[in-house]
């Protein structure tokens, strides 16, 4: 991802073309691919099964909720500076033990349990955005963590 961005912001530099970055915190919503982790956990709780969480579960991300995520790209690209980058951070920082839990109790399967597994190597304590620069823009995720979680089950549990 760094090299692209470094790519891209060539272009802008030696050509001139019009390019605008856009760096978004952790996406979840209905249609992610099932490896992620709350799809991931959603399909495990679902079906009784025991879901692996690296290590503790201590590891902190800024979750997106799609839509919002959408949003702020669209905004970017319509209103923002040529050859800047922008963040787009959901404003959810959230452990990942946190986010399991609340999946557990919303699925509502008894049978259904969190299995820590041995962490990654170098994996990072804590992924987190500053949006300022896309919110000067009039940007804002309008999404809250909950009511995006709520959404997201209710998609996964219809199929």
């Amino acid at each position: 991802k760094a090299a692209a961005d470094c790519f891209v912001l060539s272009y802008h530099n030696t050509y001139g073309l019009n390019t605008v970055i856009t760096r978004s915190s952790n996406n979840y919503g209905p249609g992610q691919h099932k490896e992620k982790l709350i799809p991931l956990f959603i399909h495990a709780f679902k079906d009784g099964k025991r879901a692996p969480l690296y290590g503790s579960g201590t590891t902190v991300r800024d979750w997106i909720y799609v839509d919002d995520n959408v949003e702020g790209i669209n905004r970017v690209f319509h209103k923002g500076t040529s050859g800047e980058v922008y963040n787009l951070g959901g404003g959810n920082e959230m452990r990942n033990i946190d986010v399991a839990k609340k999946l557990l109790a919303l699925v509502g399967n008894r049978r259904a349990r969190i299995a820590h597994v041995k962490d990654r190597l170098g994996h990072d304590l804590r992924y987190a955005l500053n949006s300022l620069k896309a919110r000067k823009l009039g940007w804002r995720p309008k999404v809250t963590f909950d009511k995006g979680l709520l959404k997201t089950v209710a998609r996964y549990h219809k199929r």
